[in-house]
């Protein structure tokens, strides 16, 4: 069955001098809208293609593959604003349009903004939204804590960010468990921190315990390296050196360089730390 918004694998049916026929099954015909297709495909080719519906409710095909499909949330770039919504670029020739009412605030010409991607059941149209929570949360959720899922940020707000996760539910991360640069929009992992009884979901961007600090430890082998093979950081440094230099509060800081240090890749001094090792430089030049 054909789904509107996503991905389908369709046969050629016929190629005519004004575009090719694909074979919709029951929805009929299906123009595929690519230029120079007819030179790439012969009848009979079996082709993935992005199913949409234009102005004139004609249903069309594309091989272009847009920024989210149906069902996913990306950040878009508003191209145009007008009084009835935003128009934003996402991929197709033909702009994803956002209503104003389902702008979460005012879209502006130029500036982008995370949105839901769904199907109108009152246009039969591929509609943006950012108004996020309004199409997530709907279905319960399986997750345990440790679980480590796809997160797109999309929200600052008073206690951290709020995070979309596998495109299906929301969560936060607190502010003062975030060790690293945030940026809305950036997709990126997460693990699952605590499920609330009240089913909201508490985010965290590393994993706990010690096998959690392997990226970070593989960012300070990093940083030392490149700083000829010593900096002048330790466990007893403020803890805005160290987030000045290493990107991490001084509690995550620690636990990676005892890891390290167990691991005898790194020497701890009073002025500093340094790698232990010629075959350490020479993994992490």
């Amino acid at each position: 069955m054909i789904q509107t918004g996503k991905i389908n694998r369709l046969s050629i049916k016929e190629i005519q001098s004004e575009g090719i026929q694909l074979d919709g099954g029951e929805l009929g015909d299906i123009l595929l809208m690519d230029r120079y297709s007819s030179q790439k495909y012969n009848a009979g080719d079996e082709i993935d293609v992005f199913v949409y519906v234009d102005r004139q409710q004609r249903l069309l095909a594309t091989t272009q593959k847009p920024y989210a499909l149906v069902g996913e949330v990306a950040r878009l770039r508003v191209v145009d604003a007008t009084e009835a919504g935003a128009f934003l670029q996402w991929g197709l020739d033909d702009d994803l349009f956002v209503p104003k009412s389902e702008q979460q605030e005012d879209m502006k010409e130029g500036k982008s903004y995370v949105v839901f991607v769904f199907l109108s059941e009152r246009s039969n149209r591929i509609t943006g939204s950012s108004k996020i929570e309004k199409y997530l949360n709907k279905k319960p959720h399986k997750y345990e804590e440790g679980d480590e899922v796809n997160i797109i940020i999309y929200a600052k707000s008073e206690l951290g960010y709020s995070a979309v996760v596998n495109n299906l539910h929301t969560g936060i991360i607190y502010e003062n468990e975030i060790f690293q640069k945030i940026e809305i929009g950036r997709r990126q992992k997460g693990y699952i921190k605590k499920i609330r009884e009240d089913s909201k979901i508490d985010l965290r961007l590393q994993q706990t315990g010690y096998s959690g600090v392997d990226d970070v430890c593989r960012t300070i082998l990093k940083k030392i390296n490149k700083s000829g093979g010593m900096v002048p950081v330790t466990d007893k440094s403020r803890p805005e050196d160290i987030y000045d230099v290493f990107g991490v509060s001084k509690k995550v800081f620690k636990k990676a360089i005892g890891a390290l240090y167990k691991k005898q890749l790194i020497i701890l001094g009073p002025d500093g730390i340094k790698l232990s090792a010629k075959k350490v430089h020479d993994e992490f030049s």
